[in-house]
């Protein structure tokens, strides 16, 4: 395997590792606010990072490469609301897109196409993570200062149900 592709596939290992953090750290603050929904669903993002994670994992060492894993930063442990959190972690999702499309584009120019062909899981997989936290962040914005309003969204959000990630490979 190519080695800058190698360091950049453990790099975004950290990247997921360092997300599981900051959804662990939003899942703890909504558990101090008392706001349940919330936390039940930050706590299933923060379970497919790792997911996100152990799939480029298993992909580096079926190549033959070598998993180093790096230190993964203290995250922010206190926002202002439950508006400002979300939008930290759409603001997130947003950064870790451009990550794969990065490591997309390095896989690219050096003709690697296993790795093109996983990343496509990735690509598609933040459409998706953009579009449910920015839905969330609209309905914050639609709730305001309503605390009935943001009561029944964290019912809704209480909602989520676990995907079974690491199986579905298309």
């Amino acid at each position: 395997m190519n080695e800058t592709i190698e360091q950049a596939l453990n790099d975004q290992i950290n990247e997921e590792l360092n997300s599981y953090y900051i959804y662990l750290s939003m899942e703890a603050y909504f558990e101090s606010e008392s706001l349940d929904g919330f936390a039940t669903w930050m706590e299933l993002q923060a379970q497919e990072e790792v997911e996100h994670a152990m799939r480029i994992f298993r992909f580096l060492n079926d190549r033959g490469g070598r998993v180093k894993l790096q230190s993964i930063e203290e995250p922010k442990q206190d926002w202002s609301s439950p508006l400002e959190a979300f939008e930290d972690a759409y603001e997130h999702e947003q950064y870790i897109t451009k990550k794969i499309n990065e490591l997309a584009d390095l896989a690219d120019e050096h003709d690697d196409k296993a790795t093109l062909n996983m990343l496509d899981w990735f690509i598609e997989e933040q459409v998706e993570e953009e579009a449910s936290t920015e839905a969330i962040v609209e309905k914050l914005e639609l709730v305001g200062e309503s605390g009935s309003g943001l009561l029944a969204l964290d019912k809704a959000l209480a909602g989520r149900q676990v995907t079974d990630e690491s199986n579905s490979s298309e």
